[in-house]
C-alpha cells in the first residue's frame, strides 16, 4: 500500500523538482542543433542587451552627423558602422539599447499572459461545468476579433506606454493560452496521482498547481518560446503603428517607423532594425523548434 502510495506521489514531486527539468529541457538543446542555433542567437542579444553600455559607440538619443552612411567616421575619428538616421543619431547603437527594450517588455508581456492563462485553463479543465462554460465563452469573444485591431483599440484607449502594451499583450493573449493548458487538464486530471491527491484531501488548487501544471510544463515551454517571437512581432508592430513605447528612448519598430519614407533613398535606415527583430524572432523560433524534436525523440 505504501509502494503504491509513493508510486502515484512521483510524477508531480513539487515545484523544484519541475523547475529543475525544465531547466535539464533546455540543457538537452545541445541535442539538436536546430535548437543549439536559435539558443545562440538568443543568448547573443542577451548579451548585447546586458552589455549595452559597453557596446553601444555612441549615446543612443545623441543627435551628430544625419544621414550618414554605413562606415562613415564622424568629426571625432568614431566610425558610424551602421550609419545614422535622419535626425544623426547612430543606428548601432540605437539597435544596442532597444535590444533591453525588446528583451524587458516581451518576456514581461508574455509572463504575464501566461500567468493570466493558465489560471484559467487550470480552472476551466479541473473545475469544469459553468466555470469551463463561463470561461470558454469568454476566451472566445476575445478571440473572435483580429489581435491586431484589438492591440491597436487597446493602445489607442489606454495609452502607449511599456505597462500598457503588457496588458494590452495579456488581454489579447491570455485566452489562447487558456485553451492550450484546458486541453493539457482535460487529460491530467484522471491520472492516478491527480486520484491519489485528491484522496489526501488536497484542496483545488493545490491539485491544479502542484499535481497538475508540472507535469503539463513540456508543451507549455515550446509553446512559450513561440509565443515570445509573437509578442516581440507585436511590439514591433505597435512601434511602427506609432503605438509602442513612446519617443526618442530606441525601440527597434519605432526606428522603422520614424524612418520609412527615406527608406528608399536610405535603406540601411529601416533594414538594420528590421534585421534585429527578425533574428530574435528567429532564434526563439529555433528554440521551440529544438524543444520539440527533443521531446518527440522522448
Amino acid at each position: 500500500m505504501n509502494t503504491t502510495a509513493t508510486t502515484t506521489r512521483m510524477p508531480s514531486a513539487g515545484y523544484g523538482a519541475a523547475l529543475w527539468r525544465a531547466l535539464k529541457s533546455f540543457g538537452l538543446l545541445r541535442e539538436s542543433w536546430v535548437g543549439m542555433v536559435g539558443a545562440f542567437l538568443v543568448l547573443f542579444w542577451v548579451l548585447v542587451a546586458i552589455l549595452a553600455p559597453l557596446l553601444a559607440p555612441f549615446e543612443p538619443n545623441s543627435s551628430i552627423q544625419p544621414f550618414a552612411k554605413p562606415g562613415m567616421a564622424d568629426a571625432k575619428g568614431g566610425t558610424f558602422w551602421l550609419g545614422t538616421d535622419h535626425i544623426g543619431r547612430d543606428i548601432l547603437s540605437r539597435i544596442i539599447w532597444g535590444s533591453r527594450t525588446v528583451l524587458i517588455y516581451a518576456p514581461l508581456a508574455t509572463l504575464s499572459a501566461y500567468t493570466v492563462g493558465i489560471l484559467m485553463g487550470l480552472a476551466a479543465g479541473y473545475r469544469g461545468g459553468w466555470v469551463d462554460d463561463v470561461l470558454s465563452r469568454v476566451a472566445d469573444i476575445i478571440l473572435s476579433f483580429p489581435v491586431l485591431v484589438l492591440y491597436i483599440i487597446i493602445i489607442a484607449t489606454i495609452g502607449a506606454s511599456g505597462i500598457n502594451i503588457i496588458i494590452a499583450i495579456t488581454f489579447a493573449s491570455s485566452p489562447g493560452i487558456m485553451r492550450i493548458v484546458r486541453g493539457l487538464v482535460l487529460d491530467l486530471r484522471n491520472r492516478d496521482y491527480v486520484a491519489a491527491a485528491q484522496t489526501r484531501g488536497e484542496s483545488d488548487w493545490k491539485v491544479m498547481l502542484v499535481e497538475i501544471l508540472p507535469n503539463a510544463r513540456g508543451p507549455l515551454i515550446v509553446d512559450a518560446c513561440l509565443r515570445l517571437g509573437y509578442v516581440i512581432i507585436t511590439i514591433g508592430v505597435l512601434g511602427f503603428l506609432g503605438l509602442g513605447l513612446p519617443p526618442p528612448d530606441p525601440d527597434w519598430g519605432g526606428m522603422v517607423n520614424e524612418t520609412r519614407q527615406m527608406a528608399m533613398a536610405f535603406p540601411h535606415m529601416t533594414l538594420f532594425p528590421c534585421i534585429a527583430i527578425s533574428s530574435l524572432i528567429l532564434g526563439f523560433n529555433l528554440m521551440a523548434d529544438g524543444l520539440r524534436e527533443i521531446s518527440l525523440r522522448d
